[in-house]
């Protein structure tokens, strides 16, 4: 055994090069000693079995190219990120001669040096080679590599190892039926895009090789494969987690926190934090396919007016375009759509238009300018032979699929949008089926030939089984790759231009929702869950869905509120406009069922709904700052409890309630005909949102009445909220007077931010037109600091009300910068009401309260 000190990581280097090895398993040996490179180590491995190297050793499956020679660089990048990348030396692909297939993933480089990293490397070479990854400060085993096979093959990639406890969170896209993975039942989450509705373990429309572990301890670390080919994680007892793909290679990120919230900043940094949201996406929106006329869907929209519930998006999906052509209306069955979306705009409505992914080719291109541009640029994803593939999807002719890696076809995309604005004003863009969907099967055109492309040596356990299913060959051509190897990457090429032609289109900041997502969408694009279920099981799912995609960077995401497919019921429905009315991104929308729209219902359904929603209207200034934050530091809006409180054991398998950032608990009713939720209180002080009370529980369940017309929502001590007064859209609350939630924890301290800006504007914040203050409260004292002051409008806005909860002693006088005022009240329930402040936000605050 030799002890080697690389910098300040050490490394353990067990030699004994060519020992025989019994049942062996699948591996490597390393040759020599750990090699120092710039900021690393690199590591020189041998293939130990398969080609009889070591006499009568019991060899594994052999798999076509398996790499007789590896290298694998850890990569100390900063003090909280390692990089450990395994290359083959020969880096050839048998069945094509070109370079194994890299994820293009722009890489941001990490901050503060790597001289004092929270890590550290172990490299042991018995009876395998194996390496482990340690928290410094603890000791912790966060990764090891020592159980199972290691095989680098071209078509065949395999590795397993031990986390450091079970509380493992992420991998997807699935429907996962808890936050939190259960190894108990050995359940394998394959992952490779596809439309395809929730089935639990099915893969469905994104691909993130992305989990968290919280260690028992209370620290935190988040692991990453850099790769996109089909692949799967099987969560077996021990715990102990199976990875294994077909193609790429094994690049693997560490982010050692050591809070959650950390190990998402640090990943953001790598991959790109998200856009700052519109202002008016954050608000409700209403969509559904299946309006079939311009009078239904003005019909809908009339009745969420009449109910009084607020709405600032309406959208057009696919059934008002022509002949289901992209970039089209129907005059026939949505005659005057353009002249109405001018209506909803000047009612304060915004327009969101859906975009699929292909474009007939069955038209005349001298009408249809979409194709005759497309096919001038060389837009489309071709054959092995040169020719375009067709498929089949929405348009009754045979479809060509954009390229949207190559440059070409970007501009050809970016022109159609913005030319698509002088047709329809639309305010965003969704783009759907950019798996991509394939309805046929690759029946139309050619089918799949037959080659180790379309046809590899292993396939995960995917839907159906087989790459081809309702999408394209494997063996199409992209100027990024084979699709083979880009299939996972279609939505996520898609994503940038949309963006960037929906802001050209607009001139403003826009918004763009996607259904496919890979590492590092947040960058452009919100999501919304897929085509869910109108099933009670949904509202659960959904939960852990929004938490997961928190998680990889895509905060901006929410699912179809009352479902998408099937008919939905008057109480699901209810319950989950509640439940929606606190997802980061709110939408109704319908599969073509039955309406669903919460004022079709009538004057139940439409109270509790409009309840609801104007509780999130009410906090929309809150979300917003989450939302900045999110975008200056990389963290999450929506948060698992664990997220907030990793010390307390009993939040670790809690994913039926959820917060905003740490100041707001939501507790939802997630059962039918339920009228209490037994809802989870951390050890800390906590507050009913609706009449201020203190919940006397902490660190255990309490059950809430829960009403059909009241979703439980509480506020978080040690935090500032700030409020706005609702309306029926954020173009007409923008204009209302600002507030307060100062919830005081343990020691009547509290603090908050307040981040604004015109809503609308690309580049407020590089461009420093934003207000922000930060808000300070301890010793009975309010005190705001204006730290940006660059949005002239705020001068104009005022803070009238302060809620005050915590304060135990009853309060006799308050002073706002030195001026006595009595407009205050000690209400029944505990909270102290500041009422009728004509207070300037964008000059400091000092407000200061006395006892009796």
């Amino acid at each position: 055994m030799r002890f080697c000190l690389f910098g300040t990581v050490a490394v353990v280097a067990l030699l004994g090069l060519l020992a025989p090895v019994a049942n062996a398993q699948a591996g490597y040996r390393m040759v020599g000693e750990p090699i120092q490179i710039t900021n690393g180590l690199r590591v020189n491995l041998i293939k130990a079995a398969g080609n009889n190297t070591f006499g009568n050793a019991v060899v594994p499956k052999a798999w076509s190219g398996e790499a007789a020679n590896l290298t694998l660089d850890a990569e100390f990048q900063s003090n909280y990120r390692l990089r450990i990348k395994r290359l083959s030396n020969f880096f050839f692909k048998v069945f094509n001669n070109t370079a194994r297939f890299e994820v293009p993933l722009k890489v941001n480089p990490a901050t503060g040096g790597n001289q004092n990293p929270l890590y550290d490397i172990q490299f042991t070479n018995e009876p395998l080679f194996s390496f482990r990854v340690i928290r410094r400060s603890t000791g912790t085993v966060l990764f090891d590599t020592s159980p199972g096979d290691f095989v680098f093959a071209d078509q065949y990639l395999t590795l397993s190892w031990t986390p450091a406890s079970e509380n493992v969170y992420g991998i997807g896209e699935n429907e996962q039926y808890t936050f939190k993975h259960d190894f108990s039942q050995n359940l394998t989450w394959p992952l490779f895009t596809r439309d395809q509705p929730p089935n639990h373990t099915a893969n469905m429309y994104g691909v993130h090789p992305h989990y968290t572990v919280l260690e028992n301890d209370g620290n935190s670390h988040s692991v990453v494969i850099v790769n996109s080919n089909a692949q799967q994680f099987s969560m077996l007892s021990g715990p102990l987690i199976e990875y294994k793909t077909n193609g790429g290679l094994l690049d693997f990120y560490f982010f050692l926190g050591p809070t959650p919230e950390d190990t998402v900043k640090q990943y953001t940094e790598l991959v790109g934090r998200p856009q700052l949201p519109a202002y008016w996406s954050l608000g409700f929106h209403l969509c559904r396919i299946g309006y079939t006329t311009i009078d239904r869907m003005q019909a809908a929209v009339n009745r969420t007016a009449f109910y009084g519930i607020p709405q600032d998006v309406q959208y057009g999906d696919g059934d008002i375009k022509y002949k289901y052509l992209d970039f089209t209306y129907s005059n026939e069955t949505f005659p005057g759509l353009p002249e109405y979306v001018r209506e909803l705009k000047a009612k304060g409505i915004k327009f969101v238009t859906i975009l699929d992914p292909f474009i007939s080719s069955g038209e005349d291109p001298e009408e249809y300018r979409p194709l005759k541009l497309g096919n001038e640029m060389d837009a489309w994803v071709k054959n092995a032979n040169g020719s375009y593939v067709l498929g089949k999807v929405w348009p009754q002719d045979p479809v060509y699929f954009p390229d949207y890696s190559k440059n070409e076809t970007k501009e050809w995309w970016k022109t159609c949008i913005k030319e698509f604005h002088d047709l329809l004003e639309y305010d965003g863009i969704w783009i759907d089926m950019n798996e991509p969907a394939n309805f046929d099967n690759n029946n139309t055109g050619s089918i799949c030939s037959v080659n180790s492309i379309n046809n590899p040596e292993y396939t995960p356990q995917i839907e159906g089984g087989y790459l081809a299913q309702q999408t394209l060959c494997p063996d199409s051509q992209h100027a990024a790759g084979n699709h083979y190897d880009v299939h996972s990457l279609y939505g996520w090429f898609e994503s940038e231009p949309t963006l960037q032609a929906a802001r050209e289109g607009t001139g403003k900041r826009s918004f763009v929702l996607t259904r496919s997502t890979f590492l590092g969408s947040g960058n452009w694009v919100a999501h919304w869950l897929g085509d869910n279920w109108s099933q009670w099981s949904n509202l659960h799912t959904s939960i852990i869905g929004v938490l997961q995609f928190n998680q990889w960077g895509i905060p901006f995401v929410g699912a179809d509120m009352c479902g998408f497919l099937g008919n939905t019921t008057e109480q699901m429905c209810q319950r989950w406009m509640q439940l929606g009315a606190f997802y980061p991104f709110a939408r109704n929308h319908n599969g073509g069922y039955q309406d669903q729209d919460p004022g079709w219902w009538g004057e139940t359904v439409a109270n509790s709904s409009r309840k609801a929603l104007m509780v999130r209207y009410t906090l929309l200034p809150y979300l917003y700052t989450l939302f900045y934050k999110s975008v200056t530091e990389g963290g999450t809006v929506a948060r698992a409890l664990w997220h907030n409180f990793p010390t307390e054991e009993e939040t670790r398998g809690i994913d039926r309630q959820f917060m905003w950032g740490s100041g707001l608990l939501i507790n939802p009713v997630l059962e039918e005909n339920a009228t209490s939720v037994d809802a989870y209180f951390p050890n800390a002080r906590f507050y009913d949102y609706y009449d201020g009370s203190e919940v006397a529980t902490k660190g255990d369940f309490e059950t809430l009445d829960a009403p059909l017309d009241k979703i439980n929502v509480a506020v978080a001590g040690g935090n500032v909220l700030p409020t706005q007064e609702p309306a029926l859209n954020t173009e007409l609350s923008r204009n209302n007077p600002f507030g307060l939630i100062v919830a005081l924890d343990g020691e009547g301290k509290a603090s908050g931010s307040l981040f604004y800006d015109d809503g609308d504007t690309i580049g407020t914040i590089p461009n420093e037109a934003y207000f922000l203050a930060d808000f300070t409260v301890s010793n009975k004292t309010i005190s705001s600091t204006v730290v940006k002051n660059g949005y002239a409008d705020m001068s104009s806005k005022r803070l009238t009300t302060i809620r005050l909860l915590g304060q135990e002693a009853t309060v006799v006088g308050v002073t706002v910068n030195g001026e006595a005022i009595t407009s205050f009240s000690n209400l029944p329930t505990g909270e102290v009401l500041i009422s009728n402040l004509t207070a300037i936000l964008t000059t400091p605050l000092l407000i200061t309260w006395l006892e009796n």
